[in-house]
């Protein structure tokens, strides 16, 4: 598992959210991307220590985004945000979260590296190891270190997140209905 750059990291095991991973979604009419939110337990001290490194290194190698000055991190967009204070939502207490996208779709591996082809095994609320690439922008005035999304791994299921409910929930069988 050769980690050649100071930007990618492969996460300890997160959970997702808002996983569009299956087919590229436009968000707010931009071009069509994969895209996940990656909850991150404040407890894992290995990822977020991983990740800190990882945008300072994209930040020292987009220097040149930067106008060639290292900037302030106060100053500019970064990744990795509060669960606690930025979303009043229960899947994201207790931990950090960044959101990575990417143009290419994310390879989707099982526990043994066996690709995921049932689209309905990898869902918001699974837990995974993901792969990303840190990196710096400079945008129409925003400045800042973004994430691109790489491979992901399922490592275990988790409660499905969004509230939606199954059919088991929703349903009892028609005869149970018809006795009643």
């Amino acid at each position: 598992m050769a980690n050649n750059s100071k930007t990618k990291v492969v996460t300890g095991t997160v959970r997702l959210s808002y996983a569009n991973v299956w087919e590229p979604k436009s968000i707010n009419g931009g071009a069509e991307k994969y895209s996940v939110s990656v909850i991150i337990s404040k407890d894992d001290k290995k990822t977020i220590d991983a990740i800190n490194a990882a945008v300072d290194a994209a930040i020292e190698e987009g220097l040149a985004k930067f106008g060639g000055k290292k900037p302030n991190k106060a100053a500019i967009k970064l990744p990795l945000r509060d669960g606690d204070t930025e979303r009043d939502d229960e899947a994201y207490a207790g931990s950090y979260f960044l959101n990575a996208n990417s143009q290419t779709a994310p390879q989707i591996v099982d526990q043994n590296v066996n690709p995921i082809l049932n689209r309905s095994e990898v869902y918001s609320g699974v837990y995974a190891r993901v792969s990303l690439t840190f990196y710096a922008f400079n945008s129409n005035g925003n400045k800042g270190v973004a994430v691109g999304l790489g491979n992901i791994q399922k490592v275990r299921d988790g409660q499905p997140l969004g509230n939606r409910s199954s059919a088991e929930d929703d349903f009892g069988t028609i005869e149970d209905d018809f006795l009643s």
